[in-house]
């Protein structure tokens, strides 16, 4: 109950705040990269049910000749490299949190195909509702590798209390300034998870 009140009101406040700010990143969205400009993607949430999560776009839509979205590295601009440096690509996720959707720590929502191809340990990271930010995103991000992630995420989800959320926030501030980790070595942002074997 203290989580989801903390949740609350930090969203709440962060969304007061900071509206002209996602006001002028959207327009800028708009002007770069056309429509949408809010990304809506579904996710696995609290115990893998899926929701809707919302984020500033950072992608062309570009599709080879059967339909397929092109690689990551092609459909990245620089603009789009930018707001996923910085984070604010992140900042729709706040109506996530006062949604219930998502917390503002717990382990990154992942893709929904990559449910079958958790072990039950990694899918123990369903255990919480997914977080704009989490343990494995201050511990090193896409620079981590999947098993990693999921021991971290794991962790968390055995150690979760007030004092870390607090702890997260503000290592992620930092973070943030930082722009560590942003990007897998060899990718333009993370590897796809493919199982364990």
């Amino acid at each position: 109950m203290l989580k989801r009140a903390m949740d609350l009101t930090l969203a709440s406040l962060a969304l007061l705040t900071l509206w002209p700010l996602m006001l002028v990143v959207a327009i800028l969205v708009r002007v770069k990269l056309g429509s949408p400009v809010i990304f809506r993607h579904q996710r696995p949430g609290l115990d893998g049910q899926p929701f809707v999560m919302l984020k500033f776009r950072t992608m062309l839509e570009a599709f080879d000749a059967e339909g397929h979205p092109l690689p990551d590295d092609v459909r990245l601009t620089r603009f789009g490299a930018w707001l996923r440096a910085t984070s604010l690509d992140e900042l729709p996720e706040l109506w996530n949190v006062l949604k219930g959707d998502m917390s503002l720590v717990g382990p990154r929502p992942l893709l929904m195909e990559y449910l079958p191809r958790y072990s039950r340990d990694q899918f123990r990271r369903h255990e919480v509702r997914p977080g704009i930010t989490g343990w494995a995103q201050v511990s090193g991000r896409n620079a981590l590798t999947w098993e990693e992630k999921f021991q971290l995420d794991n962790w968390y989800v055995d150690h979760q209390s007030l004092w870390l959320d607090v702890k997260i926030l503000l290592i992620t501030v930092k973070k943030v300034f930082q722009r560590e980790g942003i990007s897998a070595q060899g990718h333009v942002t993370a590897e796809d998870f493919m199982g364990n074997n």
